[in-house]
């Protein structure tokens, strides 16, 4: 099996370290970034008191009668607010739906005027009155994590170390609680039916909280499956599409995706929590001039971060 550089960093190395540590946790994430787009980041913010209360409320939410859940179901939010039931979600290029659930939480505007249309409100889960509270507490410091790794990425671009702030502060960020169910009968599965397909994540960059098994897997340069572990503590990063498009694909946003479960673990549920820091709608995903030359010419038509998310879920069909 290849070798991939998926390097473990510690967050506090940049927002508090040395002048010599900060440069050297830059070219660490944005050689990691230029190689495989993930890297693993110790010290983030979150304790593991706060992320074991988490997985718990998780679990309870999923835990509820399915027609509790289907209250929180919205399809006219395109499965960006509350409940997604099994079924409705799959990889881009795939027919079969993925085997999974999930919950979505976005973002509350603070200090400036907004459209409900554009920032719909999080549901509140009446039978769980904690799930909202610790939910919106992991929002806020994974976003805040996300900020500092934008820095790090925009100085590592030789861009303003600012550069991302003003798109992604009281931006269209997603929280999302994710529960890959038992499978019953894996002998009733379509051949193609897997947890999640491979697929590229469409934001700027994506922090998951460790997951509750493994299953994580990304693809690399010579076309093979590669698992992801990350400690416990650990957080994953990786780049997403809408990076990959600003920088004309000098960082990349690789495929991954979640296999079955052996056999003898089928019956057994998964969790997981990413987080998708996403810019404002109205960002601009022109490449930079800095990463296009004549060895990179330019890739990608000009869009808007709103007019590509729109696209992919379409997609993938969250969005009709």
């Amino acid at each position: 099996m290849a070798l991939v550089n998926i390097p473990r960093l510690d967050l506090l190395h940049y927002t508090e370290g040395s002048i010599d540590q900060r440069k050297q946790f830059v070219q660490d994430i944005g050689k990691a970034f230029n190689e495989t787009g993930f890297v693993t980041i110790a010290n983030h913010g979150l304790s593991e008191e706060l992320i074991a209360e988490l997985y718990q409320t998780v679990k309870a939410f999923f835990d509820l009668p399915q027609e509790t859940k289907d209250k929180y179901e919205f399809p006219e939010l395109a499965g960006q607010r509350g409940y997604t039931t099994k079924g409705r979600e799959k990889a881009k290029d795939s027919k079969t739906p993925d085997l999974k659930e999930f919950w979505q939480r976005g973002q509350t505007i603070v200090g400036e005027d907004y459209s409900k249309t554009d920032f719909p409100d999080n549901p509140s889960v009446e039978e769980l009155p904690r799930f909202d509270i610790v939910t919106g507490e992991i929002y806020k410091k994974l976003e805040n994590a996300g900020r500092n790794l934008l820095k790090a990425i925009a100085t590592y671009l030789e861009l303003e170390e600012n550069y991302f702030e003003k798109h992604v502060i009281n931006g269209n960020s997603i929280l999302r609680a994710i529960h890959y169910f038992p499978i019953e009968n894996p002998e009733a599965l379509a051949p193609d039916a897997v947890r999640a397909g491979a697929h590229e994540d469409i934001n700027l960059i994506t922090l998951l909280i460790g997951a509750s098994a493994d299953g994580l897997e990304v693809l690399t340069k010579d076309g093979e499956w590669f698992p992801i572990k990350a400690k416990g503590e650990d957080i994953v990063v990786n780049v997403g599409d809408m990076l990959q498009r600003l920088t004309n694909n000098k960082l990349k946003s690789t495929t991954h995706r979640v296999v079955n479960p052996p056999v003898e673990l089928m019956k057994t549920s998964r969790y997981s929590v990413p987080f998708f820091l996403h810019p404002k709608s109205q960002m601009s995903l022109a490449s930079l001039d800095s990463c296009i030359d004549a060895a990179h010419p330019k890739a990608y038509e000009d869009y808007t971060a709103g007019q590509y998310l729109d696209e992919r879920l379409r997609e993938i069909g969250l969005k009709m």
